[in-house]
């Protein structure tokens, strides 16, 4: 007997195929039959007009503080992942010198934008090296796989103490130590090794990170800790800088070419339209065209739509957090505070004030405050609503015609004072989307060349990081209801989004066992009614230790999604079933 059956569902591969109709039978978490199924099962699922996919693979998430108090890895569940990446951009909590919990925490507050307070109180930090890090990670019942890298940060700070901490180089000892350690790790199943190299990132301090300007000699020896391996990959984010001229942007490229060179692995980077510079995107992918030819396997990470931050009353980020007027009223209830903002006495005094100069607590919130309001008639034209209604999709390529600037012009008022009204209205939990990146032109069409781009990686959902401002984990269904269904133009054929989704991460990642659905494969799977997807609308939810806040964005659309032949999420709802485990590579 058969523990499901899944009867007449629409099968989406993973393989780029064309899609078809068939029952698939699962036993003991592997799929076991695809074709026309006449034999009993414990479950019966009657799928007629479904899409059935295999689960999606996630390559870049920032799990790492959460993992230690949720199992289900929401909101990655509601969005048909199955198997995620932690331990991105550099930044992550082992090892883990003894004393060094809070150099930590206020590393990835900064970086990653989780609060402080939630990581010290939910992190049981009981490891000292990689390897004990993943077995207490493992010894937690999961919903879904998951897989760890190495970040470069904390193997520095292990390795090099305060000296990391002040940007000093690594000796020749420090290197080797460090790849000793890694290589411990690799051996130990981590699935790669993750650098981050950017102005962007910094600690809770405002500090920069302590591998950001790490040499080319210290990456190189850390690269030859893959020597011998066979599995692993290497991750890395860098600004690239072609704006402070071509020899900085070929100098950090030549960088990371020697990286990949010396680890032999595939390396990911991460791709996006900057602003400013909005034409860096064009001269990295021709830089890895070339290195493509020349033997080295580089990728590219890319979006599935803009990136930016979401305004609201109650998120980290908003224009009006600095004003005298407003912060009167900031402690209030949210509802409160939005009819006290409407008073029209109060809303004369606060557009008439200017804005206290935020205190910098080290992330990227006070400066862009402060950016936004000096240039706000300008920024307007790039900030749109995001609806909080229910039942509505949000829009997440809006036109110049709904941005609050053209708004302000149709009202005659100011754009600041469209903005005020936008968030003071309601019950104070209208939202404002704010793209920064990929959205140069004002639509999602650079993202559709990227999209195509044949060494293109689905990836940069951030999910579990950015919680007041960001709601990535979003990006897989995204990439359905968008790219596949809605688009007037330009859409993707749905068989290209699933093998995104699936397979060409699965192969990126060496997972020879799951991405497809084929015989003898993992039962990882996603039953999907299209018509009824949807992204659904960000809400911000106090479910982080020490009653911390994190926008929630849950999925409408998925029927069930099983791991391992075990369904772990039904109509949107998390079930009981914990088949995840932690994946080590190389075992």
């Amino acid at each position: 007997m058969l523990d499901l059956l899944v009867k007449g569902a629409t099968i989406v591969d993973g393989t780029g195929a064309p899609a078809f109709t068939a029952d698939v039978g699962v036993k003991d978490g592997l799929i076991v039959e695809i074709g026309s199924l006449t034999g009993a099962a414990a479950e019966t699922v009657q799928a007629a007009g479904a899409w059935l996919t295999p689960g999606f693979v996630d390559i870049h998430t920032h799990y790492d503080g959460q993992a230690s108090w949720d199992e289900t890895f929401s909101p990655s569940i509601h969005h048909g992942v199955t198997t995620l990446v932690m331990g991105n951009c550099g930044v992550g909590f082992a090892p883990l010198r003894s004393g060094e919990q809070q150099r930590l925490i206020n590393l990835m507050q900064g970086v990653e934008d989780i609060p402080g307070v939630a990581l010290a109180e939910g992190i049981d930090f009981c490891w000292q090296s990689f390897p004990q890090y993943m077995d207490a990670l493992a010894t937690r019942p999961r919903s879904l796989d998951y897989l760890v890298q190495v970040p470069h940060d904390p193997l520095r700070m292990f390795v090099m103490g305060e000296r990391a901490v002040a940007q000093q180089a690594a000796t020749d000892d420090d290197i080797e130590q460090m790849r000793a350690l890694l290589r411990e790790a690799l051996q130990a199943g981590a699935v790669g090794f993750s650098t981050g190299r950017s102005d962007n990132h910094r600690t809770a301090e405002g500090h920069e990170t302590p591998a950001s300007e790490a040499s080319a000699a210290e990456l190189i020896g850390l690269a030859r800790a893959f020597e011998g391996l066979q599995h692993g990959v290497v991750q890395m984010v860098s600004d690239f800088d072609l704006l402070r001229g071509a020899e900085r942007f070929d100098a950090e490229f030549d960088l990371l070419e020697q990286l990949a060179a010396a680890s032999g692995r595939k390396l990911s980077m991460t791709w996006l339209q900057r602003d400013p510079g909005g034409e860096q995107y064009k001269a990295i992918a021709a830089r890895v065209e070339a290195a493509v030819a020349k033997g080295l396997p580089l990728y590219l990470q890319t979006a599935a739509r803009g990136i930016g931050v979401i305004n609201g009353l109650d998120a980290s980020f908003h224009p009006f957090m600095g004003f005298p007027g407003y912060k009167e009223v900031a402690h209030l209830p949210l509802a409160e505070r939005a009819a006290a903002l409407r008073d029209p006495a109060r809303k004369a005094r606060i557009l008439a004030e200017k804005s206290d100069r935020l205190a910098g607590d080290g992330t990227a919130i006070p400066p862009l405050v402060d950016i936004l309001l000096a240039r706000i008639e300008l920024i307007s034209g790039r900030m749109f609503p995001l609806s909080s209604t229910d039942g509505v999709e949000p829009d997440y390529e809006p036109t110049v015609m709904q941005s609050f600037l053209v708004r302000a012009k149709q009202r005659g008022c100011t754009a600041l004072e469209a903005l005020y009204d936008h968030l003071a209205g309601g019950d104070g939990g209208n939202l404002i989307y704010f793209p920064i990146f990929n959205y140069n032109q004002g639509s999602l069409d650079v993202v559709r060349q990227m999209l195509d781009h044949p060494r293109a990686l689905l990836g940069l959902s951030d999910a579990g990081a950015h919680v007041g401002t960001v709601c990535d984990a979003s990006f897989s269904t995204f990439m359905l209801t968008h790219w596949v269904r809605d688009r007037a133009r330009d859409r993707l054929p749905l068989e290209t989004v699933v093998q995104m989704l699936t397979q060409r991460n699965a192969d990126y990642l060496g997972l020879a066992d799951r991405g497809c659905i084929a015989v003898g494969l993992r039962a990882d799977l996603n039953l999907i009614d299209p018509a009824a997807l949807s992204v659904g609308v960000p809400r911000l939810v106090r479910d982080l230790p020490a009653g911390g806040q994190r926008f929630l964005q849950k999925a409408k659309g998925y029927r069930a999604t099983w791991v391992a032949g075990r369904c772990v999420q039904r109509d949107g709802e998390i079930t009981g079933e914990r088949p995840g485990r932690l994946v080590r590579m190389g075992r």
